[in-house]
């Protein structure tokens, strides 16, 4: 394949190859009709490119696709939703002083996250922040 000139055959699959149009890297999945189907090398929605735009992708454009690729997976999969809640929210809640539901809401949390219990330390904070609410209006 030429560079600059896909036209006249079809890249091997998986060939990394950027499309001048739109100005992206993708992966060739496969020729659809006229066009050539291209992937984002992270994955996502393929898009059709005219196989006269398209040309492999430098070493430059491969790598600079492939950290997009990895920066927009690690927003993907942040424990914290974009637009969720704060980081107020999201501390767990301390226990008031001289209660002794409280004291042992705590004391369950902290035997919980000594133990590496992840799912029982939750539990302990969500009663214990509604413990909160309930009895005390915090």
């Amino acid at each position: 394949m030429e560079t600059g000139n896909c036209a006249g055959t079809a890249p091997e699959a998986g060939a990394v190859l950027y499309d001048v149009e739109l100005e992206r890297v993708g992966e060739y999945r496969a020729k659809v009709g006229p066009y050539l189907l291209l992937r984002p090398l992270g994955g996502g929605r393929e898009w059709e490119a005219v196989p006269a735009d398209v040309r492999p992708a430098t070493p430059a454009e491969q790598l600079s696709a492939k950290v997009r690729a990895v920066n927009d997976q690690a927003v993907r999969n942040r424990a914290e939703p974009v637009n969720g809640p704060s980081h107020e929210v999201c501390r767990p809640p301390v226990p008031v002083p001289g209660c002794t539901e409280c004291a042992g809401l705590g004391a369950r949390r902290a035997t919980a996250r000594a133990g590496f219990d992840w799912s029982r330390e939750t539990d302990a904070n969500v009663l214990l922040r509604s413990h909160q609410l309930r009895d005390h209006g915090a």
